[in-house]
């Protein structure tokens, strides 16, 4: 029998649900695309439901003890005497959301003698040393398009979040103020923009497909170049890298994997070669952008607004830059984790256990190393190497005084 340990978000602070907003979900029937959703062979959850955090526990409970499994949820994973650290060394298989995320550090590895499986509960596995994973033959699995629409959409957001200023005049409105002057003053219209997505993968496809109604000018940049006709049919300038993108757009919203060469790509010298008042969203990964280099261009100006949800370490500290630079939007790494796509993700997850409890192969879509190379979608979007250096930093957020959440081996 195998020992699963689960690394989730604490519960909200008032408590776990017993009721929602909404009385359910809206049913899809797949990804934009063809690829089908995931196919567990059932479901011991309402979808709906807050399955992301510790309580929710991803609904797997009672189908894994149900087979004589152990499971072990906790939110935590940061620091040398954390219980992540505590239960890894006989785990056989770890599973950690993007959000939350449990770093698998070459270090970590080394403990976990038993480790055979480590699955995200999302996309992303930038938290996994993946050149340590395929040195020991550890599978890394996500569960890939689950929430790519839920990231598109919160990126479409946050760019209209910053080009209108919307933020600031929400904070008038707290405030019992009605400074129209005070609101306006940094706001724009998004029509006419030239719009860059570096990034045209599943996620930057869909916000290039969500923006081109807004009768903006659209340009991409990726290392795969879409095909003719899908460049025709949005109206698409592609551009062969990065730095020929960010020199003629007015916003940009990135959207590619975090791997050794996309690690702090958007630094002071790339920066430097943007116009001025320029706008970036990220949802892809906090790393990707130079944490003080993004805090100076919005002192100078260079940059108008920054909006992310993502940072690095996550959680990050409470002195992290980002929290006070001026005009930034920025989100704790939600977007990926509404209740919809968390009942896609949970139910990858399981299908994903299934799969490998019965000795069946996991789709080639969900992999990311699989016996010792990358695999799948990591072949496609990765490159080896380890984006994990600098995560200890995480343990400062704790250190502030974060609540400890955990669940024990048997319910009480």
């Amino acid at each position: 029998m195998a020992k699963i340990l689960c690394v989730l978000y604490d519960d909200p602070v008032k408590g776990y649900p017993k009721t929602y907003a909404r009385d359910g979900i809206p049913t899809i029937t797949g990804y934009p695309g063809g690829q089908t959703l995931p196919t567990p062979q059932r479901l011991d959850f309402k979808p709906g439901a807050l399955l992301g955090s510790v309580s929710g526990e991803l609904g797997l409970r009672k189908f894994l003890e149900g087979q004589g499994h152990t499971l072990i949820v906790t939110s935590d994973k940061d620091g040398p005497n954390c219980r992540f650290e505590r239960e890894l060394p006989d785990a056989d298989v770890v599973i950690s959301q993007p959000f939350w995320p449990a770093y698998l550090t070459k270090e970590r590895i080394a403990k976990a003698k038993k480790l055979k499986l480590a699955i995200t509960a999302g996309i992303g596995s930038d938290h996994v040393n993946l050149e340590a994973a395929m040195e020991r033959g550890i599978t890394v699995a996500e569960v890939t398009y689950c929430n790519s629409i839920s990231t598109a959409e919160h990126a479409v957001t946050m760019i209209l979040s910053l080009v209108r200023n919307y933020i600031e005049s929400h904070e008038w409105v707290l405030k019992k103020g009605w400074n129209i002057a005070d609101c306006v003053e940094r706001s724009y219209d998004l029509e006419g923009m030239d719009v860059g997505i570096v990034g045209a993968g599943r996620i930057g496809t869909a916000v290039l497909r969500r923006l081109k109604p807004f009768d903006v000018k659209l340009h991409y940049t990726d290392k795969h170049r879409l095909p003719a006709n899908v460049e025709k049919e949005m109206g698409l300038t592609f551009h062969p890298n990065v730095e020929s993108l960010v020199r003629v757009c007015d916003a940009v919203s990135i959207h590619t994997p975090l791997h050794s060469e996309t690690e702090h790509l958007f630094n002071d010298a790339l920066l430097s070669k943007m116009r001025r008042g320029s706008y970036i969203v990220n949802t892809a990964r906090g790393k990707i952008c130079d944490r003080d280099a993004i805090a100076r261009a919005l002192e100078s100006g260079r940059l108008a607004g920054y909006a992310g949800d993502v940072w690095f370490p996550q959680p990050a500290p409470k002195d992290h830059p980002w929290r006070t630079m001026p005009h930034h939007g920025m989100t704790p790494h939600v977007a990926g984790t509404t209740l919809p796509a968390q009942a896609r993700y949970a139910a990858g997850v399981r299908e994903i256990l299934e799969c490998w409890f019965s000795g069946r192969a996991i789709r080639d879509e969900y992999l990311i190393v699989d016996k010792g190379r990358l695999a799948g979608s990591g072949a496609h979007s990765y490159t080896a190497g380890d984006a994990t250096k600098g995560s200890e930093e995480a343990e400062r957020f704790k250190q502030a005084g974060r609540r400890v959440a955990e669940k024990p081996l048997v319910r009480t």
